[in-house]
């Protein structure tokens, strides 16, 4: 019964992956390194297990376990390159899951296989018990998988978000009727510095219990490419029609300290709503 339900799911998910390479759902974004020596190495076992198969020499099984040794070294070649790239897609992200999940579905069907062997004395247990490690092996690659993913989606999140921010900004200097609309104006003493900034950070763990949401701290890449000096400026992700918000504008306004916050979204813009820290941003000169 075991192997029966293992067998569908295999046919599901084969289909589902077969849809996936005709380009019906998706099309593969990651590609295998076809010279990748643990690649070649168990294609080339593959080849040997099917001669001594049909030889007689080995079992059936050996060659099902051959076959799905190629495949996992054509999947692990895959998320060895997947795992540590810097500039993956979401499209890629999500292949890169999709190929650990298919990982760990392929070592539980020959977990499940290879225990009943186990139970028919068909195969020693010692190699049941392998088959039980490299699911294991699987599953760690799995977690590392859904790990990196869940970095690598946070990190675009962050860098939208400072686009978002920057972008105000930067109108905002050609857009002063937004003043009291779109952001609030507080020019306090002109400067800010970093022992404001240390001061602000440990004023506001101390009323909130968390740390100060800094969105950018200085001269970002974000800030450069649209043209603007953002250095001495920290950006801020709290709304200051929120609590937090409401309670760090008293606190700048308390110690001098100049801001904008920002509490809407430019129309057809992303949202916005932030709190910038220090003077204006200027212009860069190149």
């Amino acid at each position: 019964m075991l192997l029966r339900l293992f067998a569908l799911a295999a046919l599901t998910f084969g289909i589902v992956f077969a849809q996936s390479e005709a380009g019906a759902v998706t099309s593969p974004v990651l590609h295998v390194d076809e010279n990748d020596p643990m690649v070649m190495r168990a294609r080339d076992n593959l080849e040997q297990t099917k001669k001594l198969v049909m030889m007689g020499a080995l079992p059936p099984l050996r060659l099902r376990k051959a076959q799905d040794e190629v495949q996992d070294a054509l999947d692990m070649s895959l998320l060895k390159k997947s795992l540590y790239s810097n500039d993956l897609t979401p499209a890629q992200i999500d292949e890169m899951v999709f190929v650990a999940q298919k990982m760990v579905f392929r070592r539980r069907r020959s977990m499940a296989e290879m225990q009943e062997l186990v139970s028919a004395g068909v195969i020693s247990r010692s190699e049941g018990e392998a088959t039980s490690a490299d699911l294991e092996r699987a599953v760690k690659e799995l977690e590392v998988a859904e790990t990196r993913a869940k970095l690598i989606q946070q990190l675009a999140e962050s860098v939208r978000v400072e686009k978002a921010y920057a972008s105000i900004e930067t109108e905002a200097e050609f857009h002063p009727e937004w003043n009291g609309k779109v952001y609030l104006r507080y020019d306090g003493n002109g400067a800010f510095t970093r022992a404001d900034l240390l001061d602000v950070e440990s004023a506001f763990i101390g009323k909130f219990l968390r740390p100060l949401p800094i969105s950018a701290d200085g001269e970002t890449a974000v800030h450069r490419s649209l043209g603007f000096n953002h250095r001495g400026r920290v950006d801020v992700a709290v709304s200051p029609d929120q609590p937090e918000g409401q309670w760090l504008l008293k606190y700048l306004q308390g110690k001098h300290i100049p801001y904008f916050a920002f509490r809407t979204a430019v129309p057809g813009k992303a949202t916005g709503a932030h709190i910038h820290l220090g003077p204006q941003s200027t212009k860069l000169a190149f």
